[in-house]
């Protein structure tokens, strides 16, 4: 019997169709917000605002933060201002303020028309640290507590204020000037034997904080060293400004693995998804790349040009070339990729280099002289059948050729991975992306120098 795999979307889109509204919404309330706003992103614009308006005030709420920012402003452009208001009363400060810094300016001013003077104040507070920084990520929404609260009015405190507050699982305890004394978890105050005992007998007073002006990549880092659900954001005077929490922290991981990523496959990094990211957009992210590889390239031709004379009399050793030169881009690739991961993970510090160029140098080492036998033994027996005539018609021992190819072959490698484990890490101290020295920026260097080795080498031992 033939199967049928229908999906939600294809069912949930012919139920739109047939108006059959309340059976729509009876599903859309089972999902996640997350999975309904994938299947936002795929309807039609004339499907999208009947389908969110089936959804309950909350989940509406939401599902709207997981939808991409196209998405976002074609609801918000056709949202009446009762459900303009109603759908940013829900939203948190962080992601209000995310929602602003996507859309264009007439949108923008339309948000914050309908937002309320606190609301407004606290989006332009996160909008004016600079992006990418613990300040542009943060929540301003986070539970505090005096120090002299008792256990039982902490809880009536979390019970008033907590609906709105991004997380209640970690509490804060603050003194007058705003700076922290201390956390309480809400375990510890459910686990707490004596309801009149104060919080500050409670508390943790060992409390790790981080600047507004801190990376955000330098954030994730430290949620996830320590494991923490969320991470107290302080200003200059010390004073607790904002909570950062772990679903923003791999937001964070995610966008900084994505442009990683992105830079190490020689393209600038763009903001939108693939399937939304025209070609032309494409087109301009990887071309300054491409003519730049391209350009860079150009040594390799004139480093042939060079010694155009040695491989016109000897045109087998022209045979070899593609071999040492991708052996050495993909040996140089091997380092600065591992490099570059440990870079990102915190692992090496400038001030590792040489612990890192010794062990680089003796794994080349064994790879050099493992890959150099195997070439000599590969040339001699393959290539020996198809090119040594080739060699003997011109005076010269097809073995002494094998030879010169397998020292090049050791020696490309060594110098590879020297390369491409040194780059990033002075990348990194010159204040650039370690990313940019990833596979194609060293291929192209070590494509360059492995010909230059190669034919330095070949026309001094054979001419």
């Amino acid at each position: 019997m033939a199967q049928h795999n229908v999906s939600v979307e294809d069912t949930l889109k012919v139920l739109v169709e047939n108006k059959k509204y309340s059976t729509v919404k009876d599903i859309l309330v089972t999902m996640n917000p997350s999975d309904i706003a994938m299947i936002f992103d795929e309807l039609s614009e004339d499907q999208l605002p009947i389908m969110f308006r089936l959804l309950p005030k909350a989940l509406a709420a939401d599902t709207f933060v997981e939808m991409e920012p196209d998405n976002q402003e074609l609801l918000i452009k056709g949202f009446s201002d009762t459900e303009l208001k109603q759908v940013l009363d829900e939203l948190y400060v962080d992601d209000a303020a995310d929602i602003v810094e996507e859309m264009p300016a007439n949108v923008v001013s339309r948000i914050l028309m309908h937002v309320t003077p606190d609301r407004r104040r606290e989006i332009n507070e996160i909008l004016q640290f600079p992006e990418n920084s613990a300040g542009s990520i943060m929540t301003t929404e986070f539970i505090s507590l005096a120090p002299n609260m008792t256990v039982l009015e902490a809880f009536q405190k979390i019970r008033d204020t907590g609906v709105d507050k991004e997380t209640i699982y970690t509490c804060y305890v603050l003194s007058r000037f705003n700076r922290i004394l201390g956390l309480v978890s809400a375990k510890d105050l459910m686990l707490a034997k004596d309801l009149n005992v104060t919080v500050d007998t409670l508390m943790t007073t060992n409390v790790i904080t981080v600047s507004t002006m801190m990376d955000q990549e330098e954030v994730a880092k430290q949620m996830s060293k320590y494991n923490f659900l969320a991470l107290p954001v302080v200003d200059s005077d010390n004073r607790m400004v904002g909570i950062i929490t772990f679903d923003d922290a791999m937001d964070v991981m995610e966008e900084e693995a994505t442009e990683d990523i992105t830079i190490m496959s020689a393209q600038t990094p763009y903001e939108k998804s693939y399937i939304r990211t025209s070609p032309w957009e494409l087109f301009k992210h990887r071309i300054p790349w491409l003519m730049l590889l391209m350009i860079s390239a150009t040594f390799t031709g004139l480093i042939i040009t060079s010694f155009e004379k040695a491989l016109s009399q000897l045109v087998i050793l022209t045979a070899f070339i593609p071999m040492l030169m991708d052996t050495g881009g993909n040996s140089g690739s091997q380092s600065s990729v591992t490099v570059i991961r440990a870079i990102s993970l915190g692992e090496l510090d400038f001030k590792d280099l040489g612990k890192v160029l010794l062990k680089e140098f003796t794994t080349a080492l064994m790879c050099g002289l493992a890959l150099g036998l195997v070439c000599f033994g590969k040339v001699i027996v393959v290539d020996g059948i198809i090119f040594g005539n080739m060699a003997e018609a011109v005076n010269y021992s097809f073995p002494v050729v094998a030879i010169v190819v397998s020292i090049t072959m050791s020696l490309t490698v060594v110098m590879a991975k020297m390369i491409g484990c040194t780059l990033p890490l002075v990348a990194k101290k010159l204040g650039f992306d370690p990313a940019v020295m990833a596979s194609p920026f060293i291929t192209t260097i070590v494509d360059a120098l492995s010909l230059l080795v190669y034919l330095k080498i070949a026309t001094t031992v054979l001419f």
